[in-house]
């Protein structure tokens, strides 16, 4: 028998614990209930928490997403999906949500129970990320509606109202560009290797032809094709010697081979046909298979700016800082950092220990009162008792906004913020990545240079191809990732001392970095973003400036930061240090003492993170010279 303290929550939640592993196929899943955001790592499923009073709401959503997950777990082939997955980021992102709708459909045809649970699911993350309220299909993410139409096609259900609003903004777009490959969608839906090539197929016809990288299955046929004509050549081989006791040898071993090279000449024909009428075919199609190509040519580089030129991507790169150094380098570089700042430690554990305490205050539980339903407020019987037809009060807790947040940090790291500087940006993300991860707020830390003096290897390039006039960005780009935003912070710690590796900060071309930095914070599931950027000047780069309008890296800056805090997917903010970053970014904050710099990020996070709309405002709305 329970104890009568016993949650009464716990009776469901095994139950569905248990649900979840048999729609899965998988009695080895382990089943946790989290405040942390939904998910599967391994065989580990993570749900939303279920509190003791068990609303419709936390019920369903649990029900839902356990579904979900529990879908995607029985009909998803891991390797399938890597053969096929596409290499752009945009190209990923359809591709994958196509795959989670077709996962979701399929469970929908084989267990109908699971579609309204789903349904649930899909209603409460359309409403917390606000899709209800976007008119604007430039603001609404192709990614998703691309998805959704997948489940509308393919389960015949209607979506809740906020992702239908999704996915009717594109809609007209997608199946004007897509019309007849969806017309294969049903064929496709339960084999996940053809729902890839047809998934990578509408993605094509979308306009991102050239982000899906090779075909797979054709590089299995010329793969194929090479090693026939290696076990072609190696049985012609014994004619040239002439000796017929091998080949006689060779011809009963594999007597297919022989075959196959008396068919030689028919196939030869074959292809050639085969040629001819592809040709033509591409021909006839010609105009139907370029119109969505174009538009989006020039979008891999830059979304704010079709007008940005690069000259060379060949010899751009995304590292991890572990990448650039030897462990044992990493931590002798960790140690040199740490002795630079050991005048500063008092400070700068003061400030996190401010940070820390300003967060905890707001995760301590609040209650909203005199709710019709919820949890019976017993400090206020007292009143029923003396009036016995007061009706019953009860009470309802808050959701913490906050524990569903990621914070990027971009650091600048160009050759000016040698010295104090970087030693005092690198302790400051060492100090705020530590905070945040004890308040439950995931940290991303990045870095921005490039990796070479003066042009590098693009540079070279274009000397040798003649110098064309404006020929864009003439620099080879270093993104450096120092810490990913999933990655606990024990294990990267000592990443931040590549800062201080000699020859690594060289020039910064801000606005590439920025419209990447945005780029990832987009794809994340988190409902609330928070980009930071550090920064000591003017985006410079002295190859790029040299035959380029003086302005150009400014201008691109300007017009990165204009597309984000106009799509409002992530919130902007940034620290100049010694420079006035004011002119670039509408919330920002300018300081010309290196030393001010710890204390401007803690204040601004956590004015972020104020319960207060005022306060946040304020913080947020600060434009200050120190």
């Amino acid at each position: 028998m329970n104890k009568p303290s016993d949650n009464p929550a716990d009776p469901f939640k095994k139950a569905l614990a248990e649900a979840t592993k048999v729609m899965a196929d998988d009695p080895e899943i382990t089943v946790s209930y989290s405040v942390d955001p939904a998910g599967m790592s391994g065989d580990a499923m993570r749900l939303p928490q279920v509190s003791r009073r068990m609303t419709r709401d936390e019920v369903l959503l649990a029900r839902g997403t356990a579904d979900a997950l529990a879908l995607y777990r029985r009909y998803h082939d891991g390797a399938t999906h890597s053969r096929y997955l596409p290499q752009g980021e945009m190209a990923r992102d359809i591709y994958e949500a196509m795959e989670t709708a077709r996962c979701e459909a399929m469970g929908a045809r084989d267990m109908p129970g699971t579609a309204g649970n789903v349904d649930a699911k899909i209603a409460h993350e359309a409403q917390r990320k606000g899709y209800g309220q976007i008119t604007d299909k430039a603001e609404a993410p192709l990614a998703q509606a691309a998805g959704y139409l997948i489940r509308h096609l393919s389960t015949g259900r209607d979506l809740p109202p906020d992702a239908a609003n999704v996915m009717n903004l594109w809609r007209d777009y997608m199946e004007g560009q897509a019309g007849g490959t969806l017309d294969g969608l049903d064929a496709s839906i339960a084999d996940q290797a053809a729902f890839a090539r047809f998934a990578r197929q509408i993605i094509t016809d979308l306009g991102y032809g050239d982000q899906i990288g090779d075909d797979p299955d054709q590089l299995d046929d010329e793969a194929q094709d090479e090693g026939q004509e290696d076990g072609d050549q190696d049985d012609q081989q014994p004619d040239s010697t002439g000796n017929d006791e091998d080949e006689g040898e060779e011809a009963d071993a594999t007597p297919e081979q022989s075959q196959e090279q008396t068919q030689d000449p028919s196939q030869a024909q074959v292809s050639m046909d085969d040629m001819a009428d592809q040709e033509l075919g591409e021909e006839a199609e010609m105009p139907d298979g370029e119109a969505p190509l174009e538009p989006p040519a020039p979008q891999p580089i830059s979304d704010a700016d079709p007008d940005y030129k690069v000259y060379a991507t060949d010899h751009d790169e995304e590292i991890a800082a572990e990448e650039l150094a030897e462990a044992a380098e990493l931590e002798r570089l960790r140690a040199y950092l740490d002795q630079q700042l050991e005048p500063l430690k008092g400070a700068v554990s003061r400030l996190a220990n401010k940070l820390q305490r300003r967060l905890q205050a707001q995760q301590n539980r609040s209650w909203e009162f005199d709710k019709e339903e919820g949890v019976l407020d017993a400090g206020r019987l007292a009143r029923v008792v003396a009036n016995p037809t007061t009706p019953l009060s009860f009470k309802v807790e808050k959701d913490m906004e906050f524990r569903d947040t990621v914070v990027t940090l971009l650091l600048d790291n160009s050759g000016s913020m040698r010295g104090r500087p970087i030693s005092i940006a690198a302790i400051c993300a060492d100090v705020l990545a530590r905070t945040l991860e004890r308040c439950s707020v995931k940290v991303e830390i990045l870095g921005f240079t490039t990796r070479a003096w003066k042009g590098g290897q693009a540079r070279e390039t274009w000397l040798n191809a003649g110098r064309e006039q404006l020929p864009g960005r003439l620099n080879d780009l270093r993104h450096i990732v120092y810490k990913q935003a999933d990655a606990p912070w024990r294990r990267t710690r000592a990443n931040l001392g590549l800062m201080m590796k000699e020859g690594l900060l060289k020039e910064n071309i801000d606005g590439e970095a920025l419209e990447w930095a945005h780029r990832r914070m987009v794809g994340r599931s988190e409902a609330r973003k928070i980009l930071m950027v550090i920064s000591d000047g003017a985006p410079v780069d002295d190859s790029t400036l040299s035959v380029n309008p003086a302005n150009y890296l400014e201008k691109h800056l300007r017009d990165v930061i204009a597309m984000v805090e106009k799509r409002k997917q992530v919130e902007l903010l940034a620290i100049g240090i010694g420079h006035d970053v004011t002119r670039y970014y509408d919330r920002a904050v300018t300081i010309t003492d290196v030393e001010q710099l710890a204390g401007a990020m803690t204040e601004q996070l956590a004015g972020l993170f104020d319960s207060d709309p005022r306060k946040r405002a304020r913080v947020m709305g600060m434009k200050r010279s120190a």
